[in-house]
């Protein structure tokens, strides 16, 4: 699975991180530098100089590229041999035969990322709607570190379960909460119903998107839905939705992307996006959101003395207590945990690593370069059919689902049927007679005549 991370784009580091000297990190199982030199221009290359070794964490940054401490190999930022200042020929020789491990790199919003994949089968940074710049939201770089193997944090998304549960922590007390517990900071009060729950692949499986619905009130159901793509990124709805007022859209609320910094350390690397298209009820806090921290809910990171986080747990705790390395074999799957083995299926048959051919034997859809080639042509598809990119995740089957073509979904149709079955369920009369049964079926279609007003 390592190999095939490679052949993506990945966060490497926080922009803010590149300063003066350069910045030590370990990300894939390996050591390595990245820096800003004075030109501007971004470098990621092996920690250790191909001379003797010295680690170019303590390099000096030149105008262009970055100069070893120890004997003054210069090296540009794509890793080639520049200049040996102790040879006789100040290294002309050397530099047709020696070069330090660099990989391309790039800025974007905040983050730095690099490309540590073949270099003939680099593909193009996968430009997602979600990544689109509508002139007033603001991309808040962010990282979270979790000593874990990285797949145990992507599960927790495709987990949607735990946040009727961990995420309502009052209800773990079987009586009065302890009152020197302040448990709000680790409460999402809109979540606090089971939900009912879809999961589905989408564009070719090489995504997995999840619906599910609450109901709010009387005439309100709230569908939110997220999505866990390939390999290792998740698209999330807003955090702060209380479901109270009817909204069709709003923008992308966070994208992470959860990478190995070896098999037992993650780093998640991400954008919290600030703003009224991404905040209508205006629940953020900047200020939290950087190196790791973040500011929706306490308890995403390490950050609390143990004895707290004890008799307070919340989504740290939670995925770091699995064991380094969750054991799969040790699990006992419920009816809830769907959408963990279904994503966890998408990724396992991406590719082999022990198959030839292509040299990971990579289905033709789960190739980064086929997955940016789809990316451009949903873009091109919605916009032929009149919709911004922004207006909706690029993906055929939520157009559908957000009824931009004015008919019920019929994956929220399943999800809402399933709601109004389990609510006809609870009340006596459904079991001494049918018409309940009958009447909840009207009501489905009224709400689902009502959604696609």
């Amino acid at each position: 699975m390592g190999e095939y991370l490679r052949r993506f784009w990945q966060p490497v580091c926080l922009s803010n991180q590149l300063k003066d000297v350069p910045h030590p990190i370990r990300i894939l199982g390996e050591d390595l530098i990245a820096f800003r030199d004075l030109s501007g221009q971004v470098g990621v290359m092996h920690r250790h100089c191909a001379h003797r070794g010295a680690s170019l964490e303590y390099g000096v940054i030149q105008h262009h590229g970055i100069r070893c401490c120890y004997h003054g190999f210069h090296y540009a930022v794509d890793g080639t041999l520049l200049e040996a200042p102790t040879e006789p020929d100040k290294g002309a020789r050397l530099c047709k035969s020696v070069c330090q491990g660099a990989y391309p790199a790039l800025e974007r919003d905040g983050l730095v990322f690099a490309y540590m994949g073949p270099s003939d089968q680099r593909p193009p940074f996968e430009l997602w709607d979600a990544f689109e710049p509508d002139g007033e939201t603001e991309f808040v770089p962010f990282t979270n570190v979790f000593p874990c193997n990285w797949l145990q944090i992507l599960d927790n998304i495709a987990d949607q379960m735990h946040t009727s549960v961990l995420h309502q922590p009052a209800t773990l007390f079987p009586g009065e909460v302890p009152a020197d517990l302040d448990l709000g900071p680790l409460t999402l009060p809109s979540f606090g119903s089971v939900p009912v729950i879809d999961y589905f692949p989408v564009r070719d499986a090489t995504a997995m998107v999840f619906v599910a619905g609450r109901r709010t009130s009387d005439d309100l159901v709230w569908w939110r839905m997220n999505e866990c793509a390939l390999p290792n990124m998740t698209h999330h709805a807003y955090l702060f939705e209380d479901g109270k007022e009817r909204r069709l859209f709003h923008r992308v609320h966070m994208v992470r992307w959860y990478v190995p910094v070896d098999n037992t350390n993650s780093i998640v690397f991400g954008w919290r996006m600030f703003g009224k298209k991404t905040d209508p009820l205006g629940k953020g806090r900047r200020e939290r959101v950087g190196w790791n921290d973040m500011d929706f809910l306490e308890a995403q990171v390490g950050n609390r003395p143990y004895e707290i986080a004890r008799r307070a747990p919340g989504d740290y705790e939670a995925i770091v207590s699995q064991r380094p390395i969750a054991i799969h074999a040790l699990e006992n799957p419920t009816s809830g945990d769907v959408g963990v083995y279904l994503f966890r299926k998408i990724l396992r048959e991406a590719g082999d690593s022990h198959s030839g051919g292509d040299a990971m034997g990579l289905k033709t859809s789960a190739k980064p370069s086929a997955n940016a080639e789809r990316l451009k042509k949903y873009k091109a598809r919605m916009r032929a059919a009149g919709f911004s990119p922004l207006s909706v995740w690029v993906c055929p089957e939520l157009v559908k689902m957000l009824a931009m073509e004015r008919r019920p979904a019929e994956c929220r149709g399943r999800v809402l049927e399933r709601l109004l079955l389990g609510e006809a369920r609870m009340r006596p009369e459904f079991w001494a007679k049918e018409e309940p049964l009958a009447k909840g079926k009207q009501a489905s279609k009224r709400l689902k005549r009502a959604a696609c007003s």
